[in-house]
């Protein structure tokens, strides 16, 4: 009895640094569809960004923004996932928020991750996803909120 070897063809498992490029179509994409859809009853939300400049019209330093960033309590809700206040049970009233709604939510809720290129631009360098339980209030405005 032979055996019968395969051959493994490495061009095939081995992609190049000229092949490692993104799916064209997903250039033509506009920023908000290139988003991760949160799964299940996750939620998508984007931290609010405070102005550039003070209340007096200091210019704040990126490093001043960047950390009342990170310490922000209160962001906009992008996208839910397909679950997100489905269960009846749990929310016998609906749901707690919607999309394009601001929120409040717990300091160090849900998990962050860091946007390159033309998305950080355009959304800032972090976004959250949050379970849908972890939204705490909605809000009109977020400058009515302080950030520290």
């Amino acid at each position: 009895m032979s055996e019968v070897k395969e051959t493994l063809d490495l061009s095939k498992v081995y992609v190049s640094e000229e092949e490692r490029v993104l799916d064209p179509s997903l250039i033509e994409k506009s920023a908000i569809e290139r988003l991760p859809q949160p799964t299940g009853w996750r939620i998508l939300i984007m931290p609010f960004r405070a102005p550039r400049k003070s209340k007096g019209g200091i210019l704040l330093d990126t490093k001043t923004l960047e950390e009342d960033a990170i310490q922000t309590n209160v962001g906009y809700v992008l996208r839910l996932g397909p679950d997100a206040y489905k269960d009846g049970e749990k929310y016998p009233r609906g749901g707690w928020c919607e999309e394009n709604q601001w929120v409040i939510f717990a300091r160090y809720a849900g998990s962050r991750f860091r946007l390159n290129g033309e998305d950080a631009a355009v959304f800032g360098s972090e976004v959250r996803i949050l379970n849908d339980d972890e939204i705490l209030a909605t809000i009109l405005d977020p400058t009515d909120i302080h950030h520290n």
